[in-house]
């Protein structure tokens, strides 16, 4: 075995221990000491790093880091090929298959080391902090059927109050409004009001990012994804004008540190329903109505049924006009999609799995009980 090889060799054993030894932390941090020493620590400067480096970018970096990581992943593979190959590691490549297959399993584990490792120190542990509701003082519980249906009363009210004025008639689709040039700052500066309110780190101007092609994630089950290794949020360019600024501010929560799916709906409710524009408030409430009213369908769906009738016409054609946008982009192996993501979201400690975004109905029920106390 030649020097070289050997280096190489050290070098995949470091990625595969860091990985392990990543892993091993993440689970060991209390919330407290997350909370303290990374979310309102190092993350902060991580922020700072990324706000320097892709912030002022013209496009989503995405654009840029995808092609490299691309070109790398090609290296990789024939590397992996040539470890499987019985190359590299002997001259005559004559090794058995046993042993290949055990070059070609270290060189996996490297690989997922090294992805395992940038993943969590760049964001991931951020899944590891103190709850929002903690750190809040909220309590938010699961909602009995009758609850639940003061929830959907109170979201029915809210959006029928922010719509007036809004469209052209009490039964027509809310056009684009046009008061919104860049929906993107004023989003940000709506989430950043709302984290300051609550004493929660903000100080640097975090990117939410459109995607082109239209349905490139929407394909997949997904209105929007924040990528750690770029510190962008990124949103579907095919969604609803009446989905883009609350999709816009849950990215851009998971960019100010909340790992939690449950956590960033409630902080883009916040952020629409406290804004001083009304179409911001409504798409806040009609975002909310949505989410109670599928509970509420799988809680009690002969009384969902006998509502949705004596629903206002308006809601009902902003919320079919919604559908039929999203139905233009058919999902791509939906089941696939969900079970992979259910166990991404798992593994992070998060044991409801994609039901972690209707988390968001328990959070806004306790903050408005909190708000009623004051």
């Amino acid at each position: 075995m030649s020097n070289f090889q050997k280096i190489l060799l050290q070098r995949k054993n470091i990625w595969i221990a860091l990985g392990l030894l990543t892993l091993l932390l993440g689970w060991l941090m209390p919330p407290s000491f997350v909370e303290r020493f990374y979310s309102r620590g190092l993350y902060l400067g991580i922020r700072w790093l990324f706000a320097g480096l892709t912030s002022w970018w013209p496009i989503a970096a995405v654009y840029a880091v995808v092609p490299l990581v691309l070109l790398w992943l090609v290296m990789k593979g024939r590397s992996m090929y040539r470890a499987w190959q019985g190359r590299g590691m002997s001259p005559r490549g004559d090794r058995p298959w046993h042993s290949r297959l055990l070059g070609f399993g270290h060189q996996l584990l490297a690989v997922a080391g090294l992805v395992i490792f940038l993943f969590q120190w760049l964001w991931g542990f951020n899944y590891g902090r103190v709850p929002l509701e903690q750190q809040m003082g909220i309590e938010p519980r699961a909602l009995s059927v009758d609850e639940l249906r003061d929830e959907l009363l109170f979201a029915t009210t809210e959006a029928v109050r922010f719509r007036q004025g809004l469209a052209e008639g009490p039964d027509t689709v809310i056009a684009e409004q046009k008061i919104l040039p860049d929906p993107e700052a004023l989003m940000r500066q709506s989430l950043k009001a709302v984290l300051k309110q609550y004493d929660l780190p903000r100080r640097t101007d975090v990117r939410g990012r459109t995607l082109l092609p239209k349905g490139i994630l929407l394909r997949f089950s997904t209105a929007g994804v924040y990528l750690p290794f770029t510190g962008e949020g990124h949103v579907d360019a095919g969604l609803h004008h009446l989905q883009l600024p609350f999709v816009l501010a849950h990215e851009m929560g998971h960019a100010y540190g909340h790992g939690d799916e449950g956590t960033c709906n409630f902080l883009a409710y916040l952020a629409c329903i406290q804004s001083d524009d009304p179409y911001l408030a409504y798409i806040g409430h009609l975002y909310y109505w949505r989410y109670v009213a599928s509970e509420y369908l799988n809680m009690a769906p002969e009384a969902y049924e006998a509502f949705k009738k004596a629903l206002p016409a308006g809601i009902r054609a902003d919320v079919r006009a919604i559908n039929a946008e999203m139905d233009k982009y058919p999902d791509i192996l939906p089941e696939l999609r969900d079970a992979a993501y259910n166990t991404y979201l798992q593994s992070q400690g998060i044991a409801e799995g994609i039901k972690n975004y209707d988390r968001v109905v328990m959070l806004v029920a306790a903050w408005r009980r909190q708000q009623m106390e004051k």
